[in-house]
């Protein structure tokens, strides 16, 4: 009889320990990586749109971040109102959902846009220091997506901008 007993309580432990290793996986928040809600970024002019799919969530909150190097198209205008080529320019982008509650099934489906690249100085993108640049367009070449759960990093996804 003893012996029934303690196969009995190894086997609850075994259960314990497999059905705490599966809310542990369940718990590891990543993106979709296959089929229609892959992450996908595109050139939106001055700015990234990005959409696509997390699962796994397991903590309180959730972020996706995304940021993406591109270079600027650059025109600089006088204080007469005239318009000539500024040098080309070397910009980043970055864009968040903020802080969200996990929902409740793990998963989330996120749009994100970037916010537009910051202001540029009139030097060296323009030929006089009293000129204004202003940014025409932007070329991006990839974006970097990242995931956090409860402000801690737990994935990274990297693709082209469209």
């Amino acid at each position: 009889m003893k012996i029934h007993h303690t196969i009995t309580i190894l086997g609850l432990t075994v259960m314990g320990a497999v059905g705490a290793s599966a809310t542990a996986y369940a718990q590891s928040g990543h993106f979709i990586e296959g089929g229609s809600r892959a992450p996908d970024c595109d050139d939106v002019g001055t700015q990234v749109e990005c959409d696509g799919k997390v699962a796994g969530l397991g903590g309180t909150t959730f972020e996706v971040q995304v940021t993406a190097p591109g270079v600027a198209e650059v025109e600089c205008e006088n204080h007469g109102g005239n318009v000539a080529p500024g040098q080309d320019t070397s910009v980043n982008v970055a864009g968040t959902t903020g802080p969200q509650p996990t929902p409740r099934n793990g998963q989330y489906t996120f749009t994100l846009v970037t916010a537009d690249p910051e202001p540029l100085p009139a030097v060296p993108t323009c030929p006089n220091p009293l000129w204004t640049p202003h940014i025409v367009d932007v070329t991006f070449g990839v974006a970097t997506l990242t995931l956090l759960e409860d402000g801690v990093v737990v994935d990274t996804f990297t693709t082209p901008v469209d």
